[in-house]
C-alpha cells in the first residue's frame, strides 16, 4: 500500500465530449451581446479532506467517474478559469454521495464539497467573464466565485449556543414593535405585534428569539392565511356589506355540494377523496414563488418536494406530479430588466432544471401543467407545484395522543430554508436577493425517495403525520401538538454541521423532513423502517396533553408558549375591498385583415406554442401508467387536454386537467375565475373524465391584499369560484393561496402579478380504454363544435398578438348550459361516439382546430363557422366549447345526445391542408414548423 499523501484532494471532471452547460454558456453570452465567447470548458470538482492513499483515491475515481463520458483528474488545474462554490452550510447534495460512496468504500473522508470550474480561453477579457459568471451562472444568494481555484469553506465548527436569548417588546409602542419588526423580519401586522407584546405582558416576560419566530411563522401570511380568513368590508351596488371570509366562503361550498366521493377537504396537508371503491386519492398544490425568484432551481425543487411531503403526510403514496410556471418575457432586453431582478430566461432555465431535476431523481412522472409568459412575470415568477398520491381506503389518522413520542424522520437539519414563510410573505424589493438567502433551500431527492419509502406501508405505526416545511419543526410539531401538548428537546434533532443557535434548529426549513406520533411500542418498528432504507430517525419528545408548546435545549427552556394563544391568539384582520366593475354589457369585435398571418402569430405566441422542450425535460411516464400523455399524435408533438393515469387499477383511472388564463383577470376577476375552472373541468371531460366525478383545487397568486382595488378582485375571483363550483357540482377539496406577489424597483414603484389563479382538476375515468385525445384520426370524419361562440375578446390571446383596444369589450362569461352539455358530452364518449376532442381555449376555434391537425398530420376543410363574423367564429376565446371528430354515420347519435348542442363545422381531409372558408389552404406542416416554435430553452443559464 502507497503511504498516505495530502489532507486536501481535489478532483476535477471532464466531459468527454463537449458539456451541454458550455453549449448553454456560449449562447446566453450571445444574448449578452458577447457573440466573440465561443469557446467555453464547464467541469465539475470534487474537494474532499481525509487521510487516503493513492490507491483509495483511484478507487473513488473509479466510483465517481463515469469512464464511457468522462475523465478524471486529481491534479491541480491550469489556465484560466473562474470556479464556483457552495456558500457555507447550503445543502451540497453531491458532497453528500461522495461520502455515501466513501462509506460504502470503507473509507474515511472527514469533509466533502462539490463545486464548479468554468475555462476560458485567452481571447476573452476579464469584464467579460465577470459578465459571464455573475449574470448567467453564480447566484449570491448560494454561492461564492473566485477567479483561478477556490477552497471550500466548512460550514462551522463552533459549538451551539445552549441558551436561547430574549427580545424585549413589553412597553413598546408602534414605532418601537415596528422596528423590531424590521430587525427580524417578521412581517407581521401592527395589531399581531401589539397582541404579542401584550401577552407577553401579561405573561410578566420577554419572548426569547426561538417563541418569537415561532409567532411570526405560524402567524405568517403563508402559514395562517390571514387574508382567506379575514373580516372583508367590501362596496358594491348595495353600499357597503361585510363579506364572509373568502376561506369559509370555499368550505361552505364544499360543504353544501356534499359530494360522496370527498373523504377530506380542507383539513390536513392535501385533499382526499375516493371515486373507486378501496382506493383513496390525495391531492394538493402549492406555491413556490418568492424563493423561485431569487433562486430559481433551488425554489422550484424544493417546491416539488415540498408539495410531495404533503401528499405524504396524509398518508398517501405520491405518484404523479404537476407544475404551472408563469415567468416574464424571454427575450427581454437586459436594458430593461429591474435592478436587482434575474432575468427571466435564467429564471425560467433554473426553474424547469429544479423541476426534471426533483421529479426525474424521486421516480415521479411530471404529467400536466402550463407555461405562461407576460412583463408582469419578470420580478415575480410563479411556480405552483401539485402533487397526486393513492392509498388503500382506510381511516385518515385522528392523532395524535397523549404519550405518542414525536419523531423526526429524513433530512439532518441546517441553516437553509430560515424565516421562510414570513420571507414568502413579504413583498420583494431590488435588495431581498441580498437579504433573504437563508430562506432558501436546496432539496435532496434522493432522501426523499428513501423517507417515502420507508413510511409507505408504516400507516398502521403512527398516529398522526405532517410534513416539515414552511415554519421548519415549529410549524410542524407546532401544528400537530395543538389541543395536546409537546415537549421536544433540540439536542436530539440530527445537524448537518455545529453551531446552529436553538431558534435556527426550530425555525430551519431543511427539506426531506417528516414528523409522525408514534406510540411508544411502535418507535422501535419505525427506527427499523429507516435503518434499513438509510435515513435517520430521531425521537426527540413526547405529546404531552397539557396544552403548551415546550422546546428544550437539555435543561434549557427555548420555547414555553401557551397554544391556544399560538393557533387562535393572532387578531383577525379587517380589511377594505374596493370591487371591480368589469364590463358585462357592450360586446367589442375584432378586426382581422388576414386571418392566416394571425393563425401563424398565435401559433407561435410563447403561450400557446409548443412546450415539448420543456416537456421532454421532465420523465412523464416513469412508473408505467400513464395513459395519456402530455404530448399525442402522430409525431408526438401535438398538445393534450388533459392526461390520465391508470391509477387506481382494474380499467379505472384518474384525469388530470389544469385552467388558468390571468389576462381575463386583468378585466374581469369573477369572469377569470369562472373560466379557470370552465377550463380544468372541460380538460378532463376532453380525454374521459366523469364530469360528476371531479375534485377541485385552486390556487391564487395575487398583489398586496392590503391595496382595496388588489382584494376586491381577490373577492370577487372567489366568487367566481365558488359559482362554477355550484354550477358543475365540483366541491374544492385543497387550495393554496400566495399573496404580496410583488416587487417595488429601485424607482419606488411597486410591480404585481396579474391575478393569476390555477385551477387543477381530477376527475374520474371510469374505463381508461374509452379515452380519447385532440389528434384527428380519419379522412372523411366530421369535426363538429360543441357549445355557443359568442363577441368575447378582452384579454384575449388575438389582443396580445395585434394589441388590445382602447375599450376592448367584454371577458368570456360563465356558460350557464355547460355542465349539462360536459355530461352529455361524456356520455357520448362513454359510447364510443367521439374520435378525438380537444377544448376551445387560448386563440379561439381556429387555434384549436390547428392543433388538432397537427397532433393528428392530417388536414380539416371547415365549410361552416360557428358565427357570423369572421374574426369571432375564429378568434373569440368564448368558454365552455370542444371540437369533436366523429364518424359521419354517428353524427345523428351525437346530435341526439347533446340536444342539437354540436354545430357541423366541416370534415377531416387527406390534403395535408387546414382548409378554412373565404381563405387560402394552409399546409399543416406550416402550422406544425409555427407551432414547434423553440423556445430557446437552455439558452441563458441552467449551470448555476
Amino acid at each position: 500500500m502507497v503511504a498516505p499523501v495530502s489532507e486536501r484532494h481535489r478532483l476535477t471532471i471532464r466531459s468527454v465530449d463537449t458539456d451541454p452547460r458550455a453549449r448553454q454558456l456560449v449562447a446566453g453570452a450571445e444574448v449578452l451581446g458577447l457573440p466573440e465567447v465561443d469557446r467555453v470548458q464547464v467541469a465539475d470538482v470534487v474537494h474532499l479532506d481525509g487521510d487516503l492513499s493513492s490507491d483509495e483515491l483511484q478507487l473513488l475515481h473509479r466510483v465517481l467517474v463515469d469512464p464511457l463520458l468522462q475523465t478524471g483528474s486529481w491534479d491541480a488545474p491550469a489556465g484560466r478559469a473562474v470556479e464556483i462554490a457552495l456558500l457555507p452550510g447550503v445543502t451540497d447534495p453531491g458532497a453528500d454521495a461522495v461520502h455515501h460512496a466513501a462509506d460504502q468504500l470503507d473509507l474515511t473522508v472527514d469533509f466533502a464539497a462539490t463545486g464548479l470550474r468554468i475555462e476560458f480561453d485567452d481571447a476573452i477579457g476579464d469584464a467579460d467573464i465577470d459578465t459571464i459568471v455573475t449574470r448567467l451562472v453564480a447566484n449570491p444568494i448560494i454561492e461564492r466565485w473566485a477567479h483561478g481555484v477556490i477552497e471550500p469553506q466548512p460550514p462551522g465548527t463552533d459549538a451551539a449556543p445552549t441558551a436561547a436569548s430574549t427580545v424585549a417588546i413589553r412597553g413598546l409602542d408602534d414605532d418601537a414593535l415596528a422596528a423590531v419588526d424590521a430587525e427580524r423580519s417578521l412581517s407581521l401586522d401592527p395589531e399581531e405585534l401589539r397582541a404579542v407584546r401584550d401577552h407577553f405582558e401579561a405573561s410578566g416576560r420577554e419572548p426569547t428569539d426561538a417563541e418569537l419566530e415561532t409567532l411570526a411563522q405560524t402567524w405568517s401570511e403563508h402559514c395562517a392565511h390571514k387574508t382567506f380568513r379575514a373580516v372583508i368590508t367590501a362596496d358594491g351596488d348595495d353600499g357597503t356589506m361585510e363579506r364572509i371570509p373568502l376561506l369559509t366562503q370555499l368550505r361552505h361550498c364544499t360543504d353544501e355540494i356534499d359530494a360522496p366521493f370527498v373523504r377530506s377537504a380542507f383539513v390536513g396537508n392535501a385533499g382526499v377523496v375516493e371515486f373507486a371503491k378501496g382506493t383513496t386519492i390525495a391531492i394538493k398544490a402549492e406555491t413556490h414563488n418568492h424563493p423561485s425568484a431569487v433562486e430559481p432551481f433551488g425554489g422550484a425543487n424544493t417546491g416539488v418536494g415540498g408539495v410531495i411531503r404533503d401528499v405524504l403526510g396524509i398518508a398517501h403514496r405520491p405518484i404523479a406530479v404537476t407544475d404551472v410556471l408563469c415567468f416574464g418575457p424571454a427575450d427581454l432586453p437586459m436594458t430593461e430588466l429591474p435592478e436587482g431582478a434575474l432575468h427571466p430566461r435564467r429564471i425560467r432555465d433554473g426553474v424547469v432544471d429544479g423541476v426534471a431535476d426533483y421529479g426525474n431523481k424521486i421516480g415521479l412522472p411530471t404529467v400536466a401543467g402550463a407555461i405562461l409568459y407576460d412583463r408582469a412575470y419578470t420580478t415575480n415568477p410563479l411556480v405552483f407545484a401539485g402533487c397526486v398520491g393513492t392509498a388503500p381506503s382506510r381511516a385518515l389518522h385522528d392523532g395524535p395522543n397523549v404519550g405518542d413520542r414525536v419523531l423526526v424522520l429524513g433530512g439532518a437539519t441546517g441553516r437553509d430554508g430560515i424565516r421562510g414563510a414570513t420571507f414568502s410573505s413579504a413583498t420583494m424589493n431590488a435588495t431581498t436577493g441580498e437579504v433573504a438567502g437563508a430562506s432558501v433551500q436546496i432539496g435532496d431527492p434522493i432522501v426523499e425517495k428513501l423517507l417515502i419509502d420507508a413510511l409507505v406501508g408504516a400507516e398502521d405505526l403512527y398516529s398522526a403525520i405532517t410534513d416539515c416545511g414552511a415554519g421548519g419543526l415549529s410549524s410542524a410539531i407546532g401544528e400537530m401538538a395543538e389541543g395536546v401538548g409537546a415537549d421536544v428537546d433540540l439536542a436530539a434533532v440530527p445537524r448537518k454541521y455545529p453551531g446552529l443557535e436553538p431558534w435556527e434548529v426550530w425555525l430551519s426549513e431543511a427539506q426531506e423532513r417528516m414528523v409522525i406520533a408514534v406510540a411508544p411500542r411502535n418507535v422501535s418498528a419505525i427506527q427499523q423502517r429507516c435503518d434499513r432504507v438509510g435515513v435517520d430517525c430521531a425521537d426527540v419528545g413526547v405529546f404531552t396533553g397539557d396544552g403548551r408548546l415546550l422546546v428544550r435545549l437539555g435543561d434549557e427552556r427555548i420555547v414555553d408558549l401557551d397554544l391556544e394563544f399560538l393557533h387562535d391568539g393572532r387578531p383577525q384582520r379587517h380589511l377594505p375591498a374596493e370591487m371591480p366593475q368589469p364590463n358585462r354589457s357592450e360586446p367589442i369585435g375584432r378586426t382581422v385583415d388576414d386571418p392566416i398571418a394571425t393563425l401563424h402569430a398565435l401559433l407561435r405566441h410563447p403561450n400557446i406554442a409548443s412546450k415539448a422542450a420543456t416537456i421532454h425535460r421532465y420523465d412523464h411516464e416513469i412508473r408505467g401508467t400513464t395513459v395519456v400523455r402530455p404530448l399525442v399524435g402522430a409525431a408526438g408533438d401535438g398538445p393534450a387536454d388533459g392526461v390520465v393515469l391508470a391509477e387506481p387499477l382494474d380499467q379505472h383511472g384518474i384525469a388530470i386537467g389544469i385552467g388558468v388564463n390571468p389576462w381575463y383577470g386583468l378585466h374581469d376577476p369573477e369572469a377569470m375565475a369562472f373560466a379557470a375552472v370552465d377550463e380544468a373541468m372541460r380538460n378532463v371531460v376532453a380525454v374521459g373524465g366523469d364530469p360528476d366525478a371531479v375534485a377541485l383545487l385552486d390556487n391564487f397568486s395575487w398583489g398586496d391584499p392590503r391595496r382595496p382595488s388588489t382584494l376586491g378582485e381577490l373577492v370577487a375571483a372567489v366568487d367566481g369560484c365558488c359559482a362554477a363550483a355550484f354550477t358543475f357540482n365540483a366541491p374544492f377539496v385543497s387550495g393554496k393561496d400566495s399573496l404580496n406577489n410583488e416587487y417595488v424597483g429601485g424607482d419606488g414603484e411597486r410591480h404585481a402579478v396579474p391575478p393569476t389563479l390555477v385551477i387543477t382538476a381530477v376527475a374520474h375515468v371510469p374505463d381508461i380504454d374509452r379515452c380519447v385525445t385532440p389528434d384527428l384520426v380519419e379522412p372523411g370524419n366530421v369535426l363538429m363544435v360543441v357549445g355557443q361562440t359568442s363577441v368575447e375578446f378582452a384579454g384575449s390571446h388575438l389582443d396580445l398578438v395585434h394589441g388590445a383596444p382602447d375599450d376592448p369589450g367584454v371577458a368570456p362569461a360563465p356558460d350557464p348550459d355547460a355542465a349539462g352539455r360536459y355530461r352529455r358530452l361524456h356520455e357520448a364518449i362513454q359510447a364510443g361516439l367521439i374520435v378525438s376532442c380537444h377544448d376551445v381555449s387560448e386563440g379561439g376555434l381556429a387555434v384549436a382546430i390547428a392543433e388538432m391537425c397537427i397532433a393528428g398530420r392530417l388536414g380539416a376543410t371547415i365549410e361552416s363557422l360557428p358565427h357570423a363574423d369572421q374574426a369571432v367564429a375564429l378568434f373569440a376565446e368564448s368558454c365552455g366549447r370542444l371540437v369533436v371528430e366523429v364518424e359521419e354515420r354517428s353524427v345523428p347519435a351525437l346530435q341526439r345526445i347533446l340536444s342539437d348542442a354540436a354545430t357541423r363545422l366541416g370534415v377531416v381531409n387527406d390534403h395535408g391542408t387546414l382548409e378554412l372558408p373565404d381563405l387560402d389552404p394552409v399546409p399543416i406542416g406550416d402550422l406544425a414548423d409555427s407551432f414547434d416554435r423553440r423556445d430557446g430553452l437552455g439558452a441563458i443559464g441552467g449551470v448555476a
